[in-house]
């Protein structure tokens, strides 16, 4: 079982930067593949990017390629996404999620986290 708590997420303008954080509870958090997701207001949830157990390898959507990245710290159970040049269309409540392999679909994720909000003003 691992739980999963994000944090970092507030209303910036368009062009700044925010990080947030996955803090994940449980000795296991190194075994699993994360991967962060967001859902804008009347969209379906969307996926972001995803990291390997080791994170040696990361994938993104598209739509953030260049301007996130993600990272994580296993000896702090903690993986984290950086989002710089934020436009307004990446406003959405950003969710970190565990899974078994690095993988861009979210129903092969086994745990969530509760979500943050990111709203970005333009």
């Amino acid at each position: 079982q691992v739980q999963l708590e994000e944090s970092g997420g507030g209303l910036v303008q368009a062009g700044g930067s925010l990080r947030l954080s996955c803090a994940a509870s449980g000795r296991t958090f190194s075994r699993y593949a994360m991967g962060w997701f967001r859902q804008a207001p009347g969209k379906e949830r969307e996926f972001v990017g995803h990291i390997d157990w080791s994170g040696s390898s990361t994938y993104y959507a598209d739509s953030v390629k260049g301007r996130f990245t993600i990272s994580r710290d296993n000896a702090k159970n903690t993986v984290y996404l950086q989002m710089n040049s934020l436009k307004s269309e990446d406003t959405a409540v950003y969710y970190c999620a565990a899974g078994a392999v690095p993988r861009e679909v979210a129903s092969l994720y086994y745990y969530w986290g509760q979500g943050t909000q990111v709203t970005v003003s333009s």
